[in-house]
């Protein structure tokens, strides 16, 4: 059997694994196992030990606990709520305003926790009540949660660029960077899509009425402004440091896991309960995250065994005879593809022992990778029929919103996200600038 029918052995195993509801890292690890043993005997069970011992040595792994900490500390404390009410209050008089504040409040919980499902979850509990209370569109006010809420995997401390970086050996501070300049992109086509929207038919998100306007007191608005400062200032102390030099990555993370920790306590909300919900979520995802990681390195090891990469690569180039673009763009279609019935982390690893050095051998950038990779993720993530975030906001939504309503809602924030993607493919200095700014390459 040559090593191509091998590869495609393989794949087509570790996909009817999942098909049958297996977890993903015992699909890929034992796929990886299986294979590795088939190939080389008793000597190939060294590969996923091999892998396991190199995950227990790497450092900047540290680094994950620390971020998904920071993020159910800021999250269960419910620092949230008091930043809606800043956007509520100070976005009010705008058409559409407080759909466009709930972009921006999305914004800021990716920058204090880096998990889309964080912002979904506040964003249905929290923005969309309000929102259906003040007579917003119900198709409107549901897309702009599910949009809103895929920012997390894109503003650092993404922790989908983390695992990225990990798996593609590449510097989690550039991707970090590389993203923010792509996620504020992101968001202000999202603001001005639903800007014009609400201009146009001011039925879909109106105003705040006068005299409720009137009835907040300056002092208050100064007040609440500075619920919208303390994410902001606990992001700085943790990413300053670390831009400067001063402290190394893990020693940010710790920097930040212990601000939002002190920020919580110096509000009078770290309670009991909010430190046990924290640690205990912070320990199922970070072992959630170390077991897949393990499998996709073991799959990614008897990749490199069987030189299968280069017999994909001469695949597309050679024999089909495709420019690397479109070899690229095929790579994001088939993202969008398996976002149908994938999450991002199960997408990554499935497909990162083929694309991440067949990306390299292209002649492309691995940190302008990431960012694609990611902007894709998000996309699939609100791409009908089985995309992650619509069933979601279905579990989170009230029940007048059906699922008809909820795939209707995506439609055109979907577009919004295939031109944000298209412009940093296009312009490939929008993720890179900013690294090449900071580090001087």
């Amino acid at each position: 059997m040559s090593y191509e029918m091998i590869a495609i052995l393989m794949f087509a195993s570790m996909m009817l694994m999942l098909m049958t509801g297996q977890r993903v890292f015992g699909a890929i690890g034992a796929v990886a196992a299986l294979a590795a043993l088939a190939l080389w005997g008793t000597g190939g069970s060294v590969i996923p030990f091999s892998a396991s011992m190199k995950l227990m040595k790497w450092y900047p792994l540290l680094t994950l606990p620390m971020f998904i900490f920071m993020g159910y500390v800021l999250s269960e404390s419910r620092i949230a709520d008091d930043l809606y009410k800043m956007f509520h209050v100070w976005m009010g008089p705008v058409p559409g305003g407080l759909a466009i504040g709930t972009i921006g409040l999305m914004v800021l919980i990716s920058a204090m926790n880096g998990l889309s499902v964080a912002g979904m979850a506040i964003g249905a509990t929290i923005a969309l009540p309000e929102l259906l209370r003040r007579g917003y569109d119900k198709r409107m006010v549901t897309g702009v949660i599910q949009a809103g809420s895929s920012l997390g995997i894109l503003v650092p401390p993404s922790v989908v660029l983390v695992l990225y970086a990990m798996i593609a050996r590449q510097p989690v501070g550039q991707l970090w960077l590389a993203g923010i300049l792509p996620g504020l992109l992101m968001a202000g086509l999202f603001i001005l899509y639903i800007y014009l929207r609400c201009r146009i038919s001011p039925a879909l998100g109106p105003v705040l009425p006068p005299g409720e306007r009137a009835g907040i007191a300056f002092a208050e608005k100064v007040r609440l402004l500075g619920a919208g400062v303390l994410p902001l200032v606990i992001f700085a102390t943790m990413m300053v440091p670390f831009v400067n030099g001063w402290t190394s990555l893990v020693e940010s993370s710790a920097i930040g896991a212990l601000a939002a920790f002190v920020a919580a306590v110096l509000k009078g909300r770290m309670t009991r309960a909010v430190f046990e919900t924290s640690v205990r979520q912070t320990l199922a995802v970070s072992c959630m995250f170390m077991w897949i990681i393990v499998a996709a390195m073991a799959f990614g090891a008897v990749f490199d065994g069987l030189g299968a990469v280069k017999a994909i690569e001469s695949l597309f180039t050679e024999k089909l005879g495709l420019d690397p673009w479109m070899i690229l763009i095929l790579m994001q279609l088939s993202f969008i593809l398996m976002g149908t019935f994938l999450d991002d982390t199960a997408m990554l690893v499935i497909v990162a022992p083929l694309y991440i050095p067949l990306v390299k051998a292209l002649g492309f950038d691995l940190i302008w990778y990431g960012v694609l990779y990611t902007i894709t993720t998000q996309i699939a993530y609100m791409t009908p029929p089985f995309g992650y975030n619509l069933f979601l906001m279905k579990a989170m939504a009230p029940k007048e919103i059906g699922l008809k309503d909820i795939y209707a809602s995506i439609v055109p924030f979907v577009m919004v996200m295939i031109a944000a993607l298209a412009i940093v493919m296009a312009f490939p200095q929008i993720a890179l600038w900013l690294p090449h700014q900071v580090y001087g390459l």
